[in-house]
């Protein structure tokens, strides 16, 4: 019965190893194939309880690797296939440093993916598993060909609230930013560097939560955005996608080599099967993939993603005026003021306070001090603040809190306190 299920396997394996002999590309149809049959494969054995007996266990961790490091080379070559045709405005020098370091992590999970193939086949044997020498056919998996993009001709969608969707759209983006870049991962060249930030500060977990923000993103785009008029006649929204798609993917590249080392690596996990791994897969060049090349080009991307957000932004804001009671008992003394200005940093828009036609800048802690004495001196009971809608939305809301002054942080700014530590 095991046979039957490891012949799918087998057969692709022997393929794939004549690929890395002629030393030609894979395609992201193969990596899919290898993906089903070692899932197919790992999930028959884990019915038969496997990975409880000494005879199965070795072997199915090796089949469960092949799988993780499958998906990781997928998305990889997925990158690779679509980069030419995502509409960036890259330097020729970052073009040519993503190229190259996404050819060499494919390299390294593909020669990764070959060592444990040649140890699944070794383990089999020693099971009592026949080997199989036939391939997959050429029928049976063909290479995909690069997609080519369809002349857009589909008519206008009436989406309520167009601009709104867009205004939404760039604060989620600068929002993952933000939130990616508090992170604080840099780029790390040793290996006891690399184990400080692998899995303590990126992990399985954090990996995921960061991809499902990002697609969460490219959710909203693709449904109130693409395709529509609006996209086709502003420039930012036909480059930001790309720039959302990019990390996104990339940031599934180190979810799943971060499952890999922390289920299989015996720095996380130790053992005589986690040590054999860690002598097929080279542990630097894991890290190294994990951090250098996933997370620090995700990064890049969703930040140049911000960057056109910012610019978007500025083309739909939209400015009003409020007026809102002073915070009470002391004015604005420094902490309402600090509060003010991380909102206004927050959405990176001009806020201002209005005294008597003085406008005060928000974003300035001593502005607005300054206007505190002016206020006072006044004996006023309100002010009127003009900015951007979104800033104005959040002041509202911190003056019913009377600006934190005797209450907790709402859950609705709850930015503000990441900000405030890092202000």
């Amino acid at each position: 019965m095991v046979q039957e299920y490891c012949t799918g396997l087998f057969r692709i394996g022997n393929t794939f190893s004549e690929i890395m002999g002629q030393e030609k590309d894979v395609s992201r149809k193969f990596y899919s194939t290898l993906i089903h049959e070692a899932d197919s494969l790992e999930s028959f054995l884990d019915e038969h309880g496997a990975r409880e007996n000494r005879r199965w266990f070795y072997f199915t961790e090796y089949v469960a690797s092949i799988r993780n490091l499958g998906i990781a080379a997928f998305f990889i070559r997925h990158l690779m296939d679509r980069y030419p045709y995502y509409n960036l405005r890259e330097t020729p020098e970052l073009v040519e440093s993503f190229s190259r370091d996404s050819d060499r992590a494919l390299g390294f999970l593909n020669r990764s993916i070959m060592n444990l193939l040649k140890e699944t086949w070794s383990t089999g044997k020693r099971n009592g598993l026949e080997p199989v020498n036939d391939q997959i056919t050429s029928h049976e998996i063909a290479d995909i060909e690069a997609n080519k993009r369809l002349p857009r001709n589909i008519s206008q969608d009436e989406v309520k609230g167009e601009e709104d969707r867009i205004v939404d759209l760039c604060e989620k983006v600068k929002s993952v930013s933000r939130l990616m870049t508090r992170e604080n991962i840099d780029l790390a060249q040793d290996l006891d560097s690399l184990k400080k930030l692998v899995p303590y500060k990126m992990d399985e977990k954090k990996a995921r939560m960061l991809a499902n923000q990002v697609h969460s993103v490219q959710s909203d785009f693709d449904t109130y955005v693409k395709n529509t008029m609006i996209e086709q006649s502003h420039e930012g929204l036909k480059k930001i996608r790309g720039y959302v798609s990019l990390p996104l993917h990339l940031l599934e590249v180190v979810l799943w080599l971060c499952h890999f080392y922390e289920r299989h690596e015996d720095e996380i996990r130790h053992g005589e099967c986690k040590r054999k791994i860690s002598m097929m897969v080279d542990k630097n060049e894991l890290l190294n993939t994990i951090v250098n090349y996933g997370f620090h080009f995700s990064l890049h991307f969703i930040r140049e993603g911000e960057r056109i957000a910012d610019e978007i932004y500025a083309q739909f804001q939209k400015i009003v005026r409020v007026e809102l009671p002073i915070p009470k008992p002391l004015g604005f003394h420094a902490r309402p003021s600090t509060y003010i200005s991380l909102i206004a940093r927050e959405h990176n828009c001009d806020l201002f306070l209005i005294v008597d036609g003085e406008q005060y800048n928000a974003k300035s802690v001593m502005s607005l001090l300054q206007a505190g004495g002016a206020i006072a001196d006044k004996g006023l009971e309100a002010v009127t603040f003009e900015g951007d809608k979104r800033a104005i939305d959040d002041l509202k809301i911190l003056a019913r809190q009377n600006y934190c002054e005797d209450k907790k942080i709402p859950q609705e700014l709850s930015y503000l306190r990441a900000l405030k530590d890092t202000a």
